[in-house]
């Protein structure tokens, strides 16, 4: 999409969710915040929901896909979640939808994207975290991964800026990459934030995971101390780690 066409995700007339989701996944995510359709509702909380969508993560996307849709159950009891999804793969393409209120939405969206060759970008999604921060209020953002091919430091230093913001970050690891792993705890700790690595041949454990960061999204940490008092593990695992 040329950059002097209308963004999409401003059309507040589609009424049908698939092709508004056909839509908004055309739009290159700028550094500068891209105009939301809608706000979130008083009571409401906000959550950025980002991928590695390279070639190594078909797997896992496709199990995100699947378990998607938990983070808005959980959420349901705190309040309710508008959760936006960020991905990137290629050659520096970067992208991002606007707020989806239902799972439906987010899993027409993401059925729509395939994987593709390229390096990691999370420099980018953490930029444009930091730009939707100033857009609104927003509490968390999770990232699912398996690599990290960026520096280290320059990571470090837009995690750092977001924990300032109050922005905290669940970095969910896939695979044994240790530099990855190092990396990923790093970023979590200066947001914030908690790491937890996972398997995507044991789906249940993403899926607890996104339950417990949307629950914090959705209702704080006082939400999130229920579910860990109500013997959520993965709960208590995040919990341990936050600040």
């Amino acid at each position: 999409m040329g950059e002097g066409e209308k963004n999409p995700v401003a059309r507040s007339g589609r009424a049908e969710v698939e092709a508004f989701a056909e839509k908004i996944l055309q739009t290159p995510m700028r550094q500068t915040p891209a105009k939301i359709m809608g706000r979130s509702a008083p009571g409401r909380g906000r959550l950025v929901f980002a991928l590695d969508a390279t070639m190594s993560r078909q797997p896992t996307w496709d199990l995100a896909q699947k378990v998607q849709g938990e983070m808005f159950a959980a959420a349901a009891a705190c309040g309710g979640l508008d959760i936006q999804l960020v991905y990137f793969r290629g050659f520096h393409e970067c992208r991002a939808s606007a707020f989806m209120r239902d799972g439906g939405g987010l899993g027409a969206a993401m059925a729509r994207i395939e994987v593709r060759g390229g390096q990691t970008q999370i420099g980018r999604v953490l930029r444009h975290i930091r730009s939707e921060r100033g857009a609104g209020p927003l509490g968390a953002f999770v990232y699912v991964g398996d690599a990290m091919e960026e520096k280290a430091d320059d990571l470090g230093r837009i995690a750092g800026e977001l924990g300032l913001l109050g922005v905290k970050g669940f970095f969910f690891h896939e695979g044994g990459d240790a530099r990855a792993a190092a990396c990923f705890k790093d970023l979590a700790r200066l947001t914030g934030g908690a790491y937890a690595a996972f398997d995507s041949g044991a789906p249940g454990r993403l899926a607890a995971l996104l339950r417990a960061a949307a629950t914090y999204a959705a209702g704080g940490h006082q939400a999130l101390r229920d579910r860990a008092e109500a013997g959520d593990r993965e709960a208590r695992l995040l919990l341990g780690q936050m600040k």
